[in-house]
C-alpha cells in the first residue's frame, strides 16, 4: 500500500509566456509577413514594420505600432486583425525562444526531484499540442514523471482570472514551494495562496497598469544559474 505518511512532493510552478518563453519574435515574424504582403501598396508602412526589433515589442500591439509611428486607425485595425489570426496559431510557436537560462533552470529543479507544473492561460483546446512541442523543442522537461501542464479550458477567462481560479487547486499536486510569473498580480495572488513559497516575478513584459508586487515577492531578471 505504500507509505501513507510520505511527505507530499515539492512543486514549482512556472508561467510560460513572458516567463519561460519569449514570444516577442513571434510578433516580429507576423509583422514582417504583413509588411511583405502590403509592400507594393504601402511601401512606407512596410519599411516601418520591417525595421521593428524584438526589443521594441511591447505588451500591447497598439503600443508596439505607436513606437514605429503607426497610429492611423485603419492601419492599426488591419494590422491587428492580421496579427491576431497568426500570433495565436500553433504554427507560429516555432518563432518563440526560451528566456535566458530558463530551460536549464527548470531541468535542474526537475533533476533535483521537484515536480514541475507549467501553468499557462494558453487555450487548452487550440494550443495544447503546439505548447507541448514548443516546450520539448526548447529542452524543457516534458512527458516525464513529475511534470504537469495546465492550460486554460475557458478562453473567455483572462490570464489573471484563470490563475486566480487554478492556483489554490495546485495543492492537490503537492506542496507548492516555488512560483514564477511575469505578472505582479499573479505573483501577489500566489504569495497569498502559498505564503511559505518562494514567489518570483520575472522582470520581462507585463500588462499596462500592473500593480506593484507585494512584500515577499522576489524579482529576477533571468534564469541564469551563474
Amino acid at each position: 500500500m505504500g507509505d501513507r505518511h510520505r511527505a507530499p512532493p515539492a512543486v514549482v510552478v512556472f508561467d510560460v509566456d513572458g516567463t519561460l518563453i519569449d514570444t516577442r519574435s513571434r510578433t516580429v515574424q507576423v509583422l514582417s509577413e504583413y509588411a511583405d504582403d502590403i509592400r507594393a501598396e504601402v511601401p512606407g508602412l512596410a519599411d516601418a514594420l520591417e525595421a521593428l526589433g524584438v526589443d521594441e515589442v511591447q505588451y500591447l500591439l497598439s503600443d508596439t505600432l505607436r513606437e514605429r509611428g503607426i497610429v492611423h486607425p485603419d492601419q492599426v485595425r488591419d494590422i491587428t486583425h492580421y496579427w491576431r489570426d497568426r500570433y495565436f496559431s500553433e504554427e507560429y510557436f516555432q518563432f518563440d525562444a526560451p528566456h535566458t537560462g530558463a530551460a536549464e533552470y527548470v531541468r535542474a529543479l526537475h533533476g533535483a526531484g521537484a515536480t514541475v507544473v507549467y501553468l499557462s492561460s494558453r487555450d487548452a483546446y487550440a494550443m495544447l499540442i503546439g505548447t507541448v512541442e514548443s516546450l520539448r523543442e526548447h529542452s524543457f522537461p516534458m512527458g516525464a514523471a513529475g511534470v504537469e501542464l495546465v492550460l486554460n479550458a475557458d478562453p473567455g477567462l483572462s490570464d489573471e482570472a484563470f490563475k486566480r481560479a487554478i492556483l489554490p487547486k495546485l495543492s492537490r499536486v503537492g506542496e507548492v514551494v516555488g512560483y514564477f510569473d511575469n505578472e505582479p498580480a499573479n505573483c501577489n495572488w500566489a504569495k497569498a495562496c502559498f505564503p511559505d513559497a518562494d514567489v518570483v516575478l520575472l522582470e520581462t513584459v507585463k500588462v499596462p497598469g500592473a500593480p506593484v508586487s507585494d512584500n515577499g515577492v522576489e524579482h529576477l531578471a533571468d534564469f541564469r544559474l551563474e
